[in-house]
């Protein structure tokens, strides 16, 4: 695995009276999140979390409302300062920054994109997406050219003179989007980006997402409150409740194994064949040779690798750079889908 690009270790925000006192104190960092109230009059909103964010890595935080998802992704670029803890990004120091160096942080290195766009509603579209540009002081057709790029990767060709007024929320939240990829950053902080959409408009924007990770391969952090959001675009998934991290792992980690009854409870409606891979479903070994009937890719969904093997009648090969990794049946797939899944075995 590669260096991280965020860092992330034993990290607190906690607000109230003294906060500094709480992390440590191994009397108060036991204390429930009540107790911890009546006792002290402080709130834990980050409960020493810790995480590696790697290079190209979508990396969803996800938590209901309360559960100091949006203060951990403030912590990270010290919009919110911590009470303790380290983070790093590309191997410096975070909390040793200095008010230049982290505006430079800001505006170079990590972008945010927010759920209310925090748009310039006298600019136009192209000059909202330059206005990053302009702030790092690029000259005028310079940012405007790199402006027109990002406005034509976001879809919006034909807008560039519009003003926020005369755009759908959706168009808005793709200028937002549009004007943090024009600064060129190390990563993309996506704070709750697409709640107040509309679900269709959502759908679309998490399709646009999708996209451009494919396209670019960004380092993206994403801030969500959505379990098929979560599911939909993470690589990992930290599930976050009362500022702590439950479990951190792949989607189809949290969906197979759920760490406790909370996330248990979480996961229960999740279209189990949307999410699980082939990988778990085969059996390893069992096919010979250099034909490989079905051919799926490890990474195939089951609910596509059903398809491909109800068509067939026939098991299916689990096939990577050309090796058979094992095989899949009709049988295996249906028990990922019950749930009743056998213990993976060793290839």
């Amino acid at each position: 695995m590669s260096t991280p690009v965020f860092s992330v270790e034993g990290l607190w925000k906690v607000f109230g009276p003294k906060a500094e006192r709480v992390p440590g104190d191994p009397e108060l960092t036991a204390l429930e999140p009540a107790e911890l109230r009546s006792r002290t009059g402080c709130t834990a909103a980050v409960h020493d979390v810790s995480f590696d964010v790697h290079k190209g890595e979508v990396f969803v935080v996800m938590g209901l409302s309360g559960s100091g998802k949006s203060t951990l992704v403030r912590c990270l670029t010290r919009l919110i300062e911590p009470t303790a803890g380290s983070i790093v990004i590309d191997g410096e120091d975070v909390r040793a920054m200095d008010k230049a160096r982290l505006r430079e942080l800001r505006r170079h290195r990590a972008a945010m994109v927010f759920q209310h766009f925090g748009l310039l509603p006298h600019r136009t579209v192209i000059d909202n997406v330059a206005y990053g540009l302009e702030i790092q002081g690029v000259g005028k057709s310079e940012r405007r050219a790199r402006a027109q790029e990002f406005v034509a990767k976001v879809g919006l060709d034909g807008m560039e003179q519009r003003r926020p007024a005369q755009l759908s929320g959706g168009q808005r939240q793709r200028v937002g989007l549009a004007r943090a990829l024009a600064v060129d950053p190390e990563v993309l902080l996506f704070d709750e980006p697409f709640s107040a959409l509309d679900p269709l408009i959502r759908r679309d924007m998490q399709e646009e997402v999708v996209r451009l990770h494919r396209e670019e391969g960004r380092t993206m952090v994403f801030i969500t409150h959505d379990l098929s959001e979560a599911l939909k675009l993470g690589d990992r998934i930290a599930l976050m409740r009362d500022g702590r991290v439950v479990q951190l792992g792949t989607p189809e980690e949290i969906v197979a194994h759920p760490a406790d009854d909370y996330v248990r409870e979480f996961v229960r409606d999740v279209a189990r064949e949307q999410v699980m891979t082939v990988r778990t479903a085969m059996r390893p070994g069992g096919c010979d040779g250099t034909e490989h009937p079905g051919a799926l890719d490890p990474g195939e969904v089951v609910a596509d690798a059903i398809k491909v093997v109800a068509r067939s009648g026939k098991p299916a090969c689990v096939v990577e750079d050309g090796r058979c990794l094992g095989v899949v049946d009709h049988e295996r797939l249906l028990g990922v889908v019950a749930g009743t899944e056998p213990q993976k075995e060793a290839v």
